[in-house]
């Protein structure tokens, strides 16, 4: 029988994937609600128009309405009164909307390159229309949760992004002229917005050539929005300034790690093929001019060190954690995070004039991050960089881009300085706007005192208009201070949890840990350390039970509840609904009050709990994540790099939020400022043992720093 899938693909052939699930999830979500053909008219009829555009009148849509109906109920559950629901007409031929897109692609050819992300062409649909459809959707939901009958969950709609901005007339005609050759970045006056909300509005950014900008703001603010925007092109720069944002890892495939990154220099590459070409043939015969050309080659190849270039990946490479015989290795052999590193080792090699990374750190061991942050700092083109790692922001940036209240703000030095300088600033600014205020009200007692006096009339008319004059401040934005709290557990007597002798293989005779003895209490506060594949997870896995040991015995408390927080914690969420909704049915039989004060412990309150998951940010669903953990009320807390997608003020409320826990905790992370915080133990992994180091984090720092200046790195 033909299925929902089929007549969309049949009608719309080049339908956009995400509005295809969106569609998909809206007939699935309602079909036992839909009777007839104009049901489901009223649900997507509106949507479908939009897709088609020109290419299909209402008529058409209500037939492929027609056709939906009738794969999704049958003949005989169809009402009969429905005048729509006339068998449905089968289309001679596809409609292909491919075609419409061409003159777009053709347009932006000058500014495409490798290092450009393919910007598709969204489907644009009327916001109106679509929240109509989705309200509809939605109280027949709620309908049916109230009769308890189970929901399928709706795939949500994901917004697009959009920019505007000023452009200078005579900066236009020197770009046209191709006169413009600077190597600085001014990008003025220009708008983001992302669906109905306004990320930055009357916004401008500057750039200089050579200096290095981290951007800092909230979860949720935009910062990752911003990046897209430069590197996409809808925020308008000098064409001839090359752009490579970090944000997908390489497609794995038979291409070595090394030579994916050798591959990404396009002149290299360009000339050791032709090199290749000419050298055969010449051998062939002898000919004058491609010995000369030969020799030019052989001329721009020392040009621009093209010996050298292997050797300079590998160091790379090496600085990221790859082994000489991980080099080797085709990438398709590599996890995602792997490849994510091979992605930044391919932007550190090209050297853009402009290199966009996004929490870069958040894919990286402390070795290769405190790598990372050496090899930055003598980065000789522009870098902008989104972290929430204070100690690489406080090591890294020349500059630092604060994204606040709509509006990005300059502050020259490190973050440290950062926030020296703005605290100072709004504090200016506050005691400024206080004693304005205190003049207004004391010359507004003298207006309102003699204003009908006719002596004084002259000098209360000078005072009104004095204070018209005054220039306009504004009070202090202050942000929302961000609190976490864990909910305190019930109490436990020792032994709580304890490891003796343990070992532990994926595969026989191939031990990832041996003979690890470790124990923690109720008053625990222990930081494991270690590179990636030391066994850090594995190790967490033993410990929460998710993994039994291959040898050795595990003992554990039998009342012990553990809270379990994973790296990839956001695939335990459902994106399609809200988190008020997800802890709903994760937990069900509570009033709807009670979520929202787990997931307010958490700094997820108002719109933020209706919102769909998908359209919260990182650092938002890992809240959730933690409220939803926070759920079982744990004795324990075994939390795997909580800090990644979360803000600088967010981490230091988890740090807070950590310490006045009442139950034990285990922390993997490389984030040193939480280490500081909370740890009061420090684990480290290596060579499939775990010691105890004294000395603590900046111990095990020192260690590392010294194992790399060793290396030569």
């Amino acid at each position: 029988m033909e299925a929902v899938e089929d007549v969309l693909s049949d009608a719309f052939p080049d339908i956009d994937e995400d509005l295809f699930d969106y569609l998909e999830g809206v007939l699935d979500g309602g079909k036992e609600d839909f009777s007839t053909c104009e049901e489901v008219y009223d649900a997507v009829g509106e949507m479908l128009l939009q897709i088609a555009g020109d290419t299909k009148d209402e008529d058409e849509i209500r037939e492929i309405c027609a056709r939906l109906l009738h794969v999704m109920k049958g003949e005989s559950d169809i009402q009969n009164g429905d005048s729509h629901s006339a068998p449905a007409k089968v289309l001679n031929a596809p409609v292909q909307l491919k075609a419409l897109a061409a003159e777009f692609e053709n347009t932006t050819d000058e500014v495409q390159s490798i290092w450009m992300k393919q910007r598709d062409s969204a489907l644009q649909v009327d916001q109106k229309k679509l929240e109509k459809a989705e309200a509809r959707l939605k109280q027949k939901q709620e309908k049916r949760e109230v009769s308890g009958e189970k929901v399928a969950p709706v795939q949500p709609v994901l917004k697009a992004a959009t920019a505007s901005q000023a452009v200078s007339k005579r900066e236009a005609r020197m770009e046209s002229k191709g006169s413009n050759r600077t190597q600085d970045i001014r990008v003025e006056n220009f708008d983001i917005a992302f669906g109905d909300k306004t990320l930055l509005q009357g916004a401008n950014l500057t750039l200089a050539c050579g200096r290095r900008y981290g951007l800092v703001g909230r979860n949720g603010i935009g910062k990752t929005t911003l990046l897209r925007m430069l590197s996409s092109g809808q925020l308008r720069i000098p064409s001839h300034i090359s752009v490579l944002h970090v944000e997908q890892e390489v497609v794995g495939d038979d291409t070595t790690a090394l030579d994916s990154v050798l591959s990404c220099d396009e002149k290299r590459q360009r000339l050791l093929n032709e090199e290749k070409e000419l050298t055969t043939k010449v051998a062939e015969k002898d000919d004058p001019a491609l010995n000369e050309r030969l020799s030019q080659v052989y001329a721009e190849l020392q040009h621009i060190d093209a010996d050298k270039a292997p050797a300079r990946a590998s160091v790379i490479l090496a600085g990221l954690g790859f082994s000489p015989a991980m080099q080797q290795k085709k990438t398709r052999e590599f996890s995602g995070g792997w490849r994510m590193r091979i992605a930044l080792a391919r932007a550190l090699f090209t050297r853009p004039d402009l290199l966009l990374l996004d929490e870069p750190t958040n894919m990286l061991d402390m070795k290769a991050i405190i790598w990372l942050e050496n090899y930055l700092q003598d980065w000789p083109t522009t870098l902008l960089v989104v972290s929430h790692d204070r100690l690489f922001l406080d090591t890294v940036p020349t500059d630092i881009l604060h994204f606040h209240s709509q509006q990005i703000t300059g502050y020259r030095g490190n973050y440290e300085n950062f926030v020296k300088v703005m605290t100072e600033r709004l504090k200016n600014q506050q005691r400024e706007y206080e004693a304005q205020q205190q003049y207004k009200a004391h010359v507004q007692v003298f207006i309102d005192r003699f204003r009908f006096n006719a002596k004084r009339a002259s000098l209360v008319q000078s005072k009104l208009k004095m204070l018209e004059k005054l220039p306009e401040l504004k009070p202090v934005e202050k942000e929302v201070a961000v609190t976490l709290r864990f909910p305190d557990p019930e109490p436990l007597f020792p032994p709580i949890l304890q490891l003796d002798e343990v070992s532990f293989a994926y595969n026989p005779g191939q031990n990832v840990l041996e003979r690890v003895n470790l124990s923690a209490n109720m008053q625990s506060r222990i930081c494991i350390v270690g590179d990636n594949g030391s066994g850090k997870t594995t190790l967490l896995k033993i410990l929460n039970g998710e993994l039994n040991p291959t040898a050795g015995v595990r003992h554990v408390h039998r009342n012990l509840v553990i809270g379990y927080f994973t790296q990839h914690h956001v695939d335990q969420l459902e994106l399609g609904i809200s988190s008020l909704e997800f802890m709903a049915k994760q937990f069900p039989g509570k009033q709807s009050e009670y979520y929202r004060q787990q997931l307010g412990s958490f700094g997820v309150t108002g719109d933020l709990a209706l919102q769909t998951i998908g359209s919260l940010s990182g650092g938002q669903k890992s809240r959730v994540a933690f409220a939803l953990m926070s759920m079982l009320r744990p004795h324990f807390l075994i939390l795997d790099e909580p800090t990644n997608h979360l803000d600088i003020e967010t981490i230091e409320a988890l740090g807070y939020a950590l310490n006045r826990f009442q139950g034990g905790v285990v922390l993997v992370s490389h984030d040193e400022r939480l280490i500081q915080m909370v740890c009061q133990e420090l684990w480290v992994c290596s060579n499939r043992t775990v010691r105890s180091i004294e000395g603590g984090f900046a111990q095990y720092r020192k260690l590392i720093e010294e194992e790399l200046a060793a290396q030569g790195q």
